[in-house]
């Protein structure tokens, strides 16, 4: 069986500057949170989970938005916070899993930061996310299901913006920091 890299610099060279935000694109469930969170603190700098910055502006759950305005009107609220988010320098930016969906949202990342797309397959993220009552678009069925069919929907997507392309899969977070600050031009001396 061959050996699959488990990180990728997909654009070599054509990373941006060391105060570039770092944006962070996946699937629920990949781990965009938990690794933004400990990537930030290992290079200094802020990290803002974009659903939870909804969250605090609007004074409730992604569920509820879900529940009252539907998809559309949380993506409308995702676009416009994406927007102040990503003209921060030196931020580390934790996306919701459809962030990529609007291409308008597709041109804010690659044009403004270093887009790491981190991923899992989807008897892992299944695994993950299973249990959890707070993914709106996993009230279905068949959430396994769901899930295989939003990554054939957004893996296109998210490869159509990453600079750099991270397996999550089996690997502690630690490990996958250390990865990533290999590859990151925010981890470079200064």
């Amino acid at each position: 069986m061959e050996s699959v890299p488990t990180a990728t610099a997909i654009a070599p060279g054509s990373a941006p500057d060391a105060a570039a935000p770092i944006f962070l694109v996946g699937m629920m469930g990949v781990g965009k949170t938990t690794i933004g969170r400990q990537l930030a603190a290992a290079l200094g700098r802020e990290f803002i989970d974009l659903d939870h910055a909804i969250e605090a502006r609007c004074g409730v759950r992604v569920a509820t938005i879900f529940d009252i305005e539907g998809e559309a009107g949380f993506r409308r609220r995702e676009t416009a916070l994406l927007d102040e988010y990503t003209r921060v320098p030196g931020l580390v930016l934790a996306t919701g899993g459809g962030a990529v969906l609007a291409e308008e949202n597709r041109r804010m990342l690659r044009e403004r930061g270093c887009v790491v797309y981190l991923c899992a397959s989807v008897d892992e993220l299944y695994r993950r996310v299973a249990r959890d009552r707070n993914r709106p678009l996993l009230r279905t069925d068949n959430p396994r299901q769901r899930i295989a069919d939003l990554l054939a929907q957004r893996e296109p997507l998210y490869d159509s913006v990453a600079a750099i392309r991270q397996d999550t899969a089996d690997q502690p977070v630690a490990q996958v920091v250390r990865s990533l600050l290999s590859l990151l031009p925010a981890s470079s001396p200064h």
